[in-house]
């Protein structure tokens, strides 16, 4: 048994994985959807497409809330 530790290798572009990371930088305009959050520190509202990193633009803070949803479901009837 070897007493140096491997450090690991990141993978490369054509090796055949997919997945978030792989063509998309954080900010990138590719016409994906975004989702509203609320950083958990200073409530600034920040938008994040698919593979942005985590982050709060403005403090840096790394816990962010999703918001709720504004929409009605329709799913309750009132009965007078």
């Amino acid at each position: 048994m070897s007493s140096q530790r491997e450090t690991y290798q990141l993978p490369s572009q054509g090796s055949g994985f997919s997945g978030f990371a792989s063509g998309y930088a954080a900010g990138d305009a590719s016409g994906g959807p975004t989702v509203q959050y609320v950083c958990g520190e200073c409530a600034a509202k920040v938008s994040l497409a698919k593979g942005d990193a985590i982050r709060c633009s403005m403090c840096g803070h790394r816990v962010l809330y999703k918001e709720r949803t504004k929409r009605y479901g329709g799913r309750l009837q009132h009965i007078c």
